[in-house]
């Protein structure tokens, strides 16, 4: 029985409870406890895998045992079997709705992630697309796990693994320059300095400051471009905001070399996974 990161046990924990604080007047009033079931894991749409890990704990910390057939990660058509739990049926029930709402939340991350990652290298570019901090509140680690498992890569995981200075910064420093100024001089060598800018002249001005990455906000396909030109390779750049699936083959164009979007995390739809048992009577003695 694998252990989770302490952080996920106590959101299964969490999520069992607000299920089961009352235990299960169902099953309690219908299933002989010594009746025993199996249950097939099954997509019943195309999609992408994630979130398996915490289902298969799900199952065991109710007693059952879970094999996943697939990994997170795959791509599964419309009606593939990709694991299945035994137990008492009970304990498969328990377990049923707190195990199909991981997945499902998780791999409809994972398979939004992925429609966006192709639709970036459908240029032939290099393009790379990134997650933000726009998660579920205790869900960050798993939801960008499944941002991973669709092909899309990590930004900054909290406040204190990176350096983005933001509107506000500008806001509160007196401009872009300025607060890369006091984040060179202050920040340990080790973090990269990313700067949000809103035009070209914040562009440059970011860039004369020595900023690491420049973010570049709400701009069109046309001023990033310009800014991609502008910047001849001084710094990465990051394009954000309006991003839609249509949209990112023209973004990739321009020669950034990241997009980052918050709806791959906080606008993901739940993908359509069921779970369904079949019993099995108990064993009785002659």
């Amino acid at each position: 029985m694998a252990v989770l990161p302490a952080q996920v046990e106590r959101l299964i924990d969490l999520a069992l409870d607000e299920d089961l604080f009352l235990g299960d007047a169902t099953s309690e009033a219908t299933l002989d406890p010594s009746e025993e079931g199996e249950g097939i894991l099954l997509a019943k749409q195309e999609l992408v895998l994630a979130g398996t890990e915490v289902a298969v704990r799900v199952f065991e910390r109710l007693g059952a045992t879970c094999r996943m057939e697939a990994r997170d990660g795959d791509r599964l058509a419309r009606g593939t079997p990709f694991g299945a739990a035994r137990g008492s049926t009970r304990s498969l029930l328990a377990a049923e709705r707190t195990a199909l709402n991981f997945l499902q939340r998780l791999s409809g991350v994972a398979t939004l992630t992925r429609r966006c990652a192709d639709a970036l290298s459908s240029c032939g570019g290099r393009t790379r697309l990134l997650d933000t901090r726009k998660t579920t509140p205790g869900w960050r680690r798993l939801e960008k796990e499944a941002v991973r498992a669709g092909g899309g890569v990590n930004h900054r995981f909290a406040l204190g693994d990176g350096i983005l200075i933001k509107d506000n910064h500008v806001a509160a420093c007196g401009g872009v320059g300025e607060a890369v100024r006091r984040a060179r001089a202050r920040a340990g060598a080790m973090l990269k300095i990313e700067a949000e800018v809103v035009d070209l002249a914040g562009l440059e001005e970011a860039l004369a400051a020595g900023a690491d990455i420049v973010l570049l906000d709400n701009m069109d396909d046309a001023t990033m471009a310009e800014a991609v030109r502008r910047t001849a390779g001084r710094a990465r750049l990051e394009a954000s905001g309006n991003m839609t699936l249509e949209r990112l083959p023209r973004v990739a164009a321009t020669g950034v070399d990241f997009v980052s979007m918050g709806a791959l995390t906080h606008s993901a739809v739940a993908v359509d996974i069921s779970f369904e048992i079949s019993a099995r009577a108990p064993q009785r003695d002659d």
